[in-house]
C-alpha cells in the first residue's frame, strides 16, 4: 500500500511494521508541515494516523473502506519531531472493522489518539492495486 499512497509518500511515511491487524509507521515533521503558530497541522497528525489505519485494516487482503474516524489532539509536536503511528485492530467482524490509533512523539508523548471503523468490501485489495 506504501506504493501506491500518493499521500503518504508525499510525507515522507515509512511502513515500519506490519501484521494481520497490525501497522506501525514513522515521519519526520518538517517545516513545510507546520501551522501558522509552528506546530504539527492537525490534518499531518490525522493523514499519519489513518495511513497507519489503512494498512492495518487491509492487512487481511479484503478492501476496507473508512465509515468513520476521528481524533484527539492531547499534545503537541513540532519540527524535527518523529512521530510513530500503531494501529492496532480491537475488534473485526465479517463486514466491520474497529482500530484504535495511537500517535507518539519520540519521547513517547501521545499527540494523537486515533479511532476508525471500516467497511469491507468483497473485492480484494490485489484486484485494486493492479489497477494502477
Amino acid at each position: 500500500m506504501s506504493q501506491h499512497d500518493r499521500f503518504a509518500r508525499l510525507l515522507g511515511m515509512q511502513l515500519e511494521q506490519t501484521a494481520p491487524g497490525f501497522c506501525k509507521v514513522g515521519m519526520t515533521v518538517t517545516g513545510d508541515m507546520l501551522n501558522a503558530v509552528g506546530l504539527t497541522h492537525g490534518g499531518v497528525t490525522f493523514g499519519l494516523a489513518d495511513f497507519a489505519f489503512a494498512v492495518a485494516s487491509n492487512s487481511h487482503g479484503k478492501v476496507a473502506v473508512a465509515l468513520s474516524a476521528q481524533i484527539n489532539y492531547p499534545a503537541a509536536s513540532r519540527e524535527g519531531d518523529r512521530l510513530t503511528a500503531i494501529a492496532v485492530e480491537d475488534n473485526k467482524s465479517g463486514r466491520t472493522g474497529l482500530y484504535t490509533i495511537e500517535v507518539r512523539r519520540q519521547d513517547n508523548d501521545l499527540v494523537g489518539l486515533f479511532t476508525g471503523t471500516v467497511y469491507r468490501r468483497s473485492d480484494t485489495l490485489s484486484d485494486w492495486m493492479s489497477r494502477d
